[in-house]
């Protein structure tokens, strides 16, 4: 902006006048009225200084104190010669993330790869805007093409511009997978000293799985991606597998693609090595549920400056371990450590006021579990004739299992327990029951067929009391000597992986995908990747600064941050202020909060934001 008036007259008029861009085209309009100079006379004894003390202010405060805008009822809107209408508001709240995305080092990393390519497209312009849209707009690729100008910048790439660079993200995978890592770490000091692993599955909507087949060239033979597996949906496509290491705040630390009908546990080592490697060989606590606990994975955590936290199956213990575990001798308190038996809590009346802070508390006992005990685990055997066979395992690495209580844990798995048989009662009762399943959450499991007869099924009581007996019990398996306190907290954080999955799978519409290579596939989800890691760190920089929203909170305030040009210099903004936002701009100080912005101040933002 700067100050205009005409020079040759006796009583000038002081304008502040501002430049902008029509097309190729640039020019100037007045936007705002200082005075007439005779006017100005009667309160400033310099108007001419006075006139460019505000053009001052108006330039480093980038507002506007009086904007004239003539409006006229009767004008029809604009004939955009498509079929359907849009809207003709932007969304400017990916700025956000945008912040962030720069801050990783995303802008320099993906330029540098473009300036070593022939592509005449902007390999970075694709990869911000796939980002972003998994995050504010979930949907297919050609999805997020055909809404590009929904964005304020309005993106410059087509479809195959997309599928082109796909390829390109694969084959940078690693380099990219480090490149997050290493800005994330840069940007927040991340807390690595414990690290979660677990697997999930996502399906896609094709019928046959990929064949397996021989590389030409290294003779290799080379899996199939998409395959026939175990999921939790009990969809019949084909799944593919991902392994996802998180740190403690849960934030994704790296991950990997592998096919569906692969055993989740043979992904763990293989891809802890390589987080070991991104690490810098730094120490580090690895922690997963059962499933992921084989004999394998805590040996190889049993060595150099690595240490395990993992779940512990009960029912697969041995005979001496359960026996340890169902004495009840050896209990203490989890608050205070005083002794404590477990059949106190379970007949203790909880409604007494004195009988509240020991219902809510926790029994736990510590049982050696080192050489020659049966822990229930497996390890891999490989035979002379190089064929692999699992067996049963001996603990010969150091551990203990730390075995807890819980009185109001017994009472809820007793509760959904009862539920279950009352269903598979009606089962029986009307001759409904078709299959016998042995899963934990299959009401069938509870029913089994009478002795006599073929066709007559009745409830298994053995079978309930059996299990019963296991409510309310919990255990731990660790190689570490700490406080069990400590322990059990390290291992109650758990939950947020399972976060990190249900925010990809749910808010970011990871599922299902529809690409078809190798390629494409594992770049859809190293873009769902670095959308949650990106938005990880933003709740993580709202936690730390005492703001804490929920996922569809924050999530839904970027989404409505909206704007529209009143005319070809102003831009008005479409949302109101509220508490996200607000801890937002205090974090990041973006300047996004006013009702009325120069259209050119906002592309400077983004300029700037793309550097």
């Amino acid at each position: 902006m700067k100050l205009y008036f005409d020079k040759r007259s006796k009583d000038p008029i002081y304008y502040v006048q501002h430049g902008y861009r029509i097309g190729k085209k640039v020019t100037t309009k007045n936007i705002y009225r200082i005075g007439k100079h005779s006017e100005l006379l009667k309160e400033h004894t310099d108007p001419l200084a006075y006139a460019k003390e505000v053009v001052k202010q108006m330039n480093e405060n980038g507002s506007i104190q009086k904007v004239e805008l003539t409006i006229g009822l009767n004008k029809l809107i604009d004939d955009n010669g498509e079929v359907v209408s849009k809207v003709t508001y932007k969304n400017i709240g990916y700025i956000i993330l945008q912040n962030i995305y720069k801050q990783l080092g995303l802008n320099e990393f993906f330029n540098n790869i473009n300036e070593n390519s022939k592509a005449t497209y902007c390999f970075n312009d694709v990869n911000r805007f796939l980002t972003f849209a998994r995050i504010i707009d979930p949907s297919s690729k050609l999805h997020t093409v055909r809404n590009k100008d929904y964005y304020y910048e309005c993106p410059d790439f087509e479809y195959q511009h997309i599928e082109r660079f796909l390829d390109v993200l694969y084959e940078n995978y690693d380099n990219y997978l480090n490149q997050l890592y290493e800005g994330s770490n840069n940007l927040l000091n991340r807390d690595t000293s414990v690290c979660y692993f677990d697997c999930t599955n996502y399906y896609s909507e094709i019928e046959d799985e990929d064949k397996d087949y021989i590389d030409e060239v290294t003779g290799e033979l080379i899996e199939g991606l998409r395959k026939y597996g175990v999921s939790k949906e009990h969809r019949n496509t084909p799944i593919v597998q991902m392994g996802l290491f998180m740190d403690k705040d849960g934030i994704p630390l790296t991950m990997c693609i592998t096919p569906g009908d692969n055993n989740e546990t043979k992904c763990a080592i293989p891809l802890e090595r390589k987080l070991v490697k991104q690490l810098k060989n730094k120490r580090f606590i690895y922690c997963a549920d059962a499933g992921l606990s084989s004999f394998d994975i805590r040996k190889f955590n049993s060595f150099t400056n690595r240490a395990f936290i993992v779940t512990q199956s009960i029912k697969k213990l041995s005979e001496p371990l359960k026996q340890a575990v169902f004495n009840d001798f050896g209990y203490r308190l989890l608050s205070n450590d005083k002794p404590i038996s477990i059949q106190t809590l379970k007949t203790m009346d909880k409604t007494l006021p004195d009988n509240i802070a020991l219902y809510n508390d926790r029994a736990y006992k510590v049982i050696s579990a080192d050489t020659l005990l049966d822990v229930g685990l497996t390890e891999d055997k490989v035979l002379l004739n190089g064929k692999v066979r699992k067996t049963k395992s001996k603990a010969i690495l150091k551990q203990n299992v730390i075995i807890t209580y819980s009185r109001k844990v017994a009472e809820y798995q007793k509760h959904i327990r009862d539920g279950q048989i009352e269903r598979a009662r009606n089962l029986v009762k009307t001759n409904s029951v078709t299959t016998l399943r042995k899963g934990p959450n299959d009401i069938t499991r509870f029913i089994k067929k009478e002795s006599k007869s073929k066709d007559k099924y009745i409830i298994d009581e053995e079978a309930i009391k059996k299990e019963e007996m296991y409510d309310g019990f919990y255990a731990i398996a660790t190689n570490l000597e700490d406080n069990v306190k400590d322990i059990i907290e390290v291992n109650s954080y758990r939950y947020k992986i399972e976060d990190c999955f249900r925010i990809m799978k749910t808010n970011f519409g990871a599922r299902p995908y529809f690409h078809q290579t190798r390629e494409h596939i594992t770049a859809h989800f190293l873009i769902c990747f670095a959308s949650l890691l990106i938005y990880r760190i933003l709740e993580v920089s709202l936690d730390r600064n005492d703001h804490h929203f929920t996922t569809n909170q924050i999530i839904d305030t970027i989404k409505n941050l909206n704007a529209k040009p009143l005319n070809s210099m102003i831009t008005e903004t479409l949302y109101e202020n509220s508490k996200v936002l607000k801890a937002i701009e205090e974090v990041y100080n973006l300047g996004i909060s006013n009702k009325y912005y120069l259209t050119t101040e906002f592309d400077k933002k983004f300029k700037n934001l793309k550097k």
